[in-house]
């Protein structure tokens, strides 16, 4: 389910927050610190969509083969992307 470009994605967070942190550890401004974290922020609310977007995928697939309707999974979906915020 989680193929190698959702860990990737997740890698590369994982780097900004070190980042982040070698940064604090280097007393940068918190100007700075704070334009990471928050390119970190959007970072993993990109990352929520994509991992959202791609079990609906599959889900609506599954869905549509054995005759079912999908609204229900779309509405779960919206609901998991509102929870995250």
């Amino acid at each position: 389910m989680y193929g190698p470009e959702t860990k990737n994605r997740l890698k590369r967070i994982e780097g900004q927050v070190r980042g982040v942190l070698k940064m604090m550890d280097e007393d940068k401004d918190c100007k700075d610190v704070i334009t990471q974290l928050s390119a970190a922020r959007s970072a993993m609310d990109r990352a929520i969509g994509y991992i959202v977007a791609k079990n609906l995928e599959g889900c609506i697939r599954d869905a549509h083969e054995e005759g079912e309707s999908a609204e229900e999974l779309i509405n779960e979906a919206v609901q998991m992307i509102v929870k995250s915020r």
